[in-house]
């Protein structure tokens, strides 16, 4: 392993990055967020092709193509159908990482992108609209889960010092995905008629590659211990993990976070709406989630080619000028994922959400459009990609995560579903102002996350609790209430020491 994992003065773990650990951080988001990205752009080139394939598909089945407005709507189901079945995916979190875990959930989702990217790349084969619109749905149902399951993942194998750094890997991948679909659309690489099929379709390389390789990790150490109570597989993962390190720390941290929960059980969607222990976690997970997708950026995203018609771009040089954004945006979230560890979480959201709201308001002026829109691109790679969902990990113990995800990611795919069919009406209705709507929201967000949202940076998941429980209303006691005593495969590894010595028993046998 790269580096060691040492234990802190004050008995504290305090991690450094192993191989491992980026390894699996790389793997997940390679086979997994960056399609999320890849699906978002990957339709914007093709589309007069697309298209163009419906009106000929129809003329050969009906003898009559398309109308303007039929075939607009039929390529809007093609698009916006991706959030659909993204909404779908995230109300399964829940049900999947808990009977199947962060990393058995990954490999067994995998499935639906072949079966999509049959539908798409066969499609023009079979002269079959459907296949397509019925490919994206299931894309978006794969990326409905893995959107929340791969920040869940590393957020639990990570120490909580990396936690940050590893949590926004996801959404450096993610602006990777858009990069590479802008990139492979382009006129001189797949971006012309006959190239279409293969150009959706080519989702199934980064998950071959994570379903060849992923399985051979360990799972999540807190799934294994908290839910699954298998000690041994606990120790195994660490070790794999952590490298040469003492464990025992991190091993008695998860046992504080054991004791302090009132159930063992998973917490329902149900049950974490009524849990009134994390009433204001659920409120901020609420608030930072639909937040970051009424800010504006969607918008911005969805009419980027118009915003640089617009500031005078001639149109062949659109696409080239398309691909610098993602460039840059790839190159914000890399210089975000490295400094979340340094300034903390409520520092990039607080700056994020106020610098955006700035631009928003100031993107009323059309000469100032291009410039502004670039501005918004960088403030959500720096400060917001992956935030959401970073927190959402951080915020809640074992037992209300899996529900929380579900929660965070369906207000994800709802919000987002919603802004792209209300925007072109307020746009219609209020013209430039409608982006003082975006402002207004980016300006709550950023004002609630300054008097609510507390510091998470090098939190346990137990002081992250503790630090809500007095806004919540629960008393210290109430909220370290101990949920070992019916646990009796944890009650005996109290000490540890015994856990160390039939660990240390099995290696030398």
């Amino acid at each position: 392993m790269a580096e060691e994992v040492l234990l802190a003065e004050d008995g504290k773990c305090v991690g450094s990055l192993t191989k491992s650990l980026l390894a699996v951080a790389f793997l997940a988001s390679f086979g997994s967020s960056m399609l999320y990205g890849y699906n978002l752009a990957v339709v914007n080139s093709p589309a007069e092709y697309i298209k163009a394939f419906y009106n000929q598909t129809m003329v050969a089945r009906n003898r009559t193509g398309l109308d303007d407005k039929t075939l607009t709507l039929f390529y809007s189901v093609t698009v916006s159908v991706f959030a659909i079945g993204g909404m779908v995916g995230s109300l399964t979190v829940g049900i999947l990482v808990t009977r199947f875990g962060r990393k058995g959930t990954l490999v067994r989702i995998t499935c639906l992108v072949f079966i999509a990217g049959a539908f798409m790349g066969f499609s023009r084969t079979f002269g079959s609209p459907e296949m397509i619109i019925v490919g994206r749905f299931i894309t978006g149902v794969h990326s409905g889960i893995s959107l929340s399951v791969v920040p869940m993942y590393l957020g639990e194998i990570a120490p909580k010092n990396l936690r940050g750094f590893l949590g926004l890997v996801p959404s450096i991948f993610i602006c990777l995905g858009v990069f590479i679909a802008q990139i492979l659309g382009l006129h001189e690489l797949l971006g012309k008629e006959e190239h279409w099929p293969l150009f959706l379709s080519l989702v199934v390389i980064p998950t071959m590659f994570q379903l060849m390789l992923l399985p051979w990790f360990p799972e999540s150490p807190r799934y294994l211990l908290l839910e699954k109570r298998n000690v041994h597989a606990t120790i195994t993962a660490l070790k794999w993990y952590r490298s040469k390190v003492n464990i025992q720390a991190e091993i008695e941290e998860m046992q504080e976070e054991q004791r302090s929960m009132s159930s063992v059980q998973t917490v329902s969607v149900i049950g974490l709406l009524k849990d009134r222990s994390v009433r204001w976690q659920v409120i901020t997970i609420v608030v930072v989630n639909i937040g970051m997708q009424l800010s504006g950026i969607d918008a911005i995203w969805f009419y980027t080619n118009t915003i640089f018609e617009n500031a005078g771009i001639p149109v062949p040089q659109i696409q080239y000028t398309t691909v610098g954004t993602g460039a840059i945006e790839v190159i914000a979230g890399c210089v975000g994922c490295f400094t979340i560890e340094r300034l903390g979480r409520r520092p990039l959201m607080i700056g994020g959400f106020t610098f955006m709201g700035i631009c928003c308001a100031g993107i009323t002026l059309s000469l100032m459009f291009q410039v502004l829109g670039l501005a918004v691109c960088v403030s959500l790679s720096l400060c917001l990609a992956g935030v959401p969902f970073l927190i959402t990990a951080e915020l809640f113990k074992q037992s209300h995560r899996p529900a929380a995800y579900t929660v965070a990611g369906c207000l994800n795919w709802l919000s987002n579903f919603t802004i792209g069919f209300v925007f072109p009406f307020l746009q219609m209705s209020a013209g430039a102002y409608c982006y003082l709507v975006f402002f207004g929201v980016c300006t709550a967000v950023a004002a609630y996350v300054f008097f609510i949202v507390p510091e998470t940076k090098n939190k346990t998941f137990v002081e992250i609790s503790q630090m809500f429980a007095a806004r919540n209303g629960m008393l210290e006691e109430e909220s370290s209430e101990l949920g070992v005593a019916n646990n009796p495969q944890l009650a005996k590894t109290n000490g540890y020491g015994a856990v160390v010595l039939e660990y240390d028993v099995i290696e030398k046998k």
